[in-house]
């Protein structure tokens, strides 16, 4: 039974939980899927009819409820916890790790996400629930430029579309905001992909490598070089490209001269990115104590696919505490309006 100070767990909430802890584990795409469609499809019904939908069997029916999201609709409307989401909570609920917690409840956002407008799983409006829910102030939308066709990159015209969107969503919050932005790439020559009165407009520009991860290390830091003294760049991503672990299989780090990199970074106000999922670990720690050394600031980020991969900022937020990072040059614990004075926008 519910107590009087503890409220329902509506069928809603306990898919969105699914979802973000099967996210946050990082499961597959499809397993997740379900849970997000079923979601989708009861959200705008509120919960009488959901309810009414149940007792009559209604609900089964409809298309995209299947048998598994139909017994945790059910359960979640007779006032229990489904057993599936009892189960994964038992099995991964809490914090991703107990390290770090203090400098995590200090983040105020993240920079570095991506959405169904090029390679993420679900819409602005998803992920922005899901960032709100976790206490953030802010999250940038930095979906993929063109280049990456494999990422379905932003050409010029949807990028259009989407700070359209954008400006819609925000319409509906007060305390929070979903911040423009975007992951461009730092083509061959260290130029970007992106034009200069698009990325004008954006208020965080994270800029990465995606391509020839393993050009000889003289030339790859005249590459990064280049990127991090155009001005409209803030944030520099995943810096060496590794893959550590995970489905994607493993990958060497991109070589370059650190220290010039680090020394163009401090020098230009780039911050240098912590990416928090558990396959990237980027940039090694050794690389996080030359940044440091060089007087770099960083950006926390969760680089998060999906709404639960937001959940990922605890990784982050405990490698750079164990690495000693100062709270006050990591940016994403600023508040918004300094935040936004250091991006430029």
């Amino acid at each position: 039974m519910t107590s009087a100070t503890t409220p329902a767990l509506t069928p809603t909430d306990a898919l969105d939980e699914i979802a973000f802890l099967l996210e946050r584990d990082l499961a597959s795409p499809y397993k997740t899927k379900a849970f997000r469609t079923a979601l989708a499809t009861i959200e705008p019904l509120g919960d009488d009819k959901v309810a009414a939908g149940v007792a009559d069997g209604s609900l089964k029916r409809r298309k995209g409820i299947g048998s598994t999201t139909w017994t945790v609709i059910e359960q979640a409307v007779s006032g229990q916890v489904p057993d599936y989401l009892a189960d994964l909570r038992d099995k991964i609920g809490g914090p991703v790790t107990e390290d770090g917690t203090e400098l995590r409840a200090q983040l105020k956002g993240d920079l570095h996400s991506h959405t169904l407008w090029s390679d993420g799983t679900t819409d602005l409006a998803s992920m922005a629930r899901t960032a709100q829910r976790l206490g953030h102030d802010y999250l940038v939308a930095s979906d993929h430029s063109p280049s990456l066709r494999v990422a379905n990159g932003l050409s010029t015209e949807r990028l259009e579309q989407q700070l359209t969107e954008l400006d819609a969503l925000n319409e509906g919050f007060d305390d929070f905001r979903m911040l423009s932005g975007i992951e461009v790439d730092i083509l061959e020559d260290g130029s970007l992909d992106q034009s200069d009165a698009v990325l004008d407009r954006l208020d965080v520009v994270v800029a990465s490598v995606h391509s020839k991860l393993r050009m000889p290390s003289g030339e790859m830091t005249k590459r990064m070089l280049a990127a991090i003294r155009h001005p409209h760049i803030n944030v520099l991503g995943h810096c060496t490209g590794r893959l550590v672990q995970g489905g994607r299989g493993t990958r060497p780090q991109s070589t370059f001269d650190a220290a010039a990199v680090f020394a163009a970074c401090a020098e230009n106000d780039v911050a240098v990115e912590i990416n928090s999922r558990p396959e990237r670990q980027d940039p090694p720690d050794d690389l996080i104590q030359i940044a440091l050394d060089a007087g770099c600031l960083f950006s926390i980020d969760s680089d998060a696919h999906a709404p639960g991969q937001l959940g990922l900022l605890d990784l982050g937020a405990a490698r750079a505490d164990a690495l000693g990072v100062p709270v006050e040059r990591i940016v994403t614990t600023w508040p918004l309006d300094r935040l936004l004075e250091w991006s430029g926008a």
